[in-house]
């Protein structure tokens, strides 16, 4: 992350920007809404603040709020994560026991990427490249307004 951390209201990573970006053109902003399931109490979920038709969000699903917690409307109040790549690691996956449909990562290849994000530290994830059946572990590697990311990719205003 850079030196000089600026503190944003909301966070989206790279690859949401765009969306997140056309939802406060078109749609209002993006609401956020707080979980009130207490088995998954420190969740939260986004959606753009109206419907199609202009009218306002129902919550996205059972375990949010009734009501968004807060809904942004200026670009500048949202952080988007630049992410750097740390390390790529080949990876094993079976299919679970309980559902032929969904696959996971073997034990082994679990601890692997576990190691990994630890090494890579605070913040680290992975995401799957499906084509070479790879984890990719990245780190923020900086943090940009919204609208800043939009000029640096000249996306059009509109």
């Amino acid at each position: 992350m850079t030196e000089t951390k600026r503190a944003f209201r909301h966070h989206c990573d790279e690859c949401n920007a765009y969306r997140f970006l056309d939802w406060i053109r078109t749609r209002g902003g993006v609401a956020n809404w707080p979980s009130v399931n207490l088995s998954n109490a420190g969740a939260s979920w986004s959606t753009p603040a109206n419907d199609k038709e202009g009218k306002p969000m129902t919550k996205p699903n059972w375990q949010s709020a009734n009501q968004p917690s807060f809904i942004i409307t200026d670009p500048e109040e949202i952080g988007v994560y630049i992410p750097e790549e740390v390390k790529r690691i080949k990876i094993a996956i079976r299919r679970a026991s309980n559902n032929p449909f969904v696959t996971k990562l073997t034990d082994g290849s679990t601890r692997k990427v576990e190691r990994a994000l630890e090494k890579a530290g605070d913040d680290s994830f992975y995401k799957f490249d499906y084509s070479t059946q790879e984890a990719v572990i990245l780190r923020p590697k900086d943090e940009i307004s919204l609208a800043e990311w939009a000029r640096q990719k000249e996306v059009p205003n509109g």
